[in-house]
């Protein structure tokens, strides 16, 4: 696959397989909440910036997609455990499920459905983050 270019990314994706209720405690729909997630280090750590657009997506067998919406909070940056973002994110009422976004034509190509099993950050382009949105009603 090509490097991404900043054209490229209109959204990154953060995933985690813990619900996100587990994520941040007491997270509640409509709520917005601040923290990291991890990354894995690469070249696209350099094409994130604060304000960018950022979604969390919820991998496994249990609820698979799009559970919250929001943007990168701060720079890139590193703990013990390497690369992390701080995220500011509001959980969504309902989730935007994985099977949905498999059965549209514009979205069913997302790095994030091909590749499932991939690392932070994975990316949408800007047609895959307008149906996203477009999704969200």
């Amino acid at each position: 696959m090509p490097r991404l270019r900043p054209a490229d990314v209109a959204c990154w994706v953060v995933k985690t397989a813990r619900p996100p209720e587990a994520v941040v405690p007491g997270w509640r729909p409509g709520e917005q909440a601040t923290f990291s997630r991890c990354l894995r280090r690469s070249y696209r750590l350099g094409l994130m910036r604060p304000g960018d657009p950022c979604l969390l997506w919820l991998s496994g067998p249990d609820r698979p997609g799009v559970h919250a919406t929001g943007e990168l909070a701060g720079e890139v940056g590193e703990d013990a455990g390497g690369p992390v973002v701080v995220v500011r994110l509001t959980l969504l009422a309902a989730p935007v499920p994985r099977g949905d976004l498999l059965g549209d034509p514009v979205t069913r190509d997302a790095e994030v459905l091909r590749m499932p099993a991939g690392s932070n950050p994975s990316y949408l382009t800007p047609a895959q983050h307008a149906a996203v949105l477009a999704h969200l009603g």
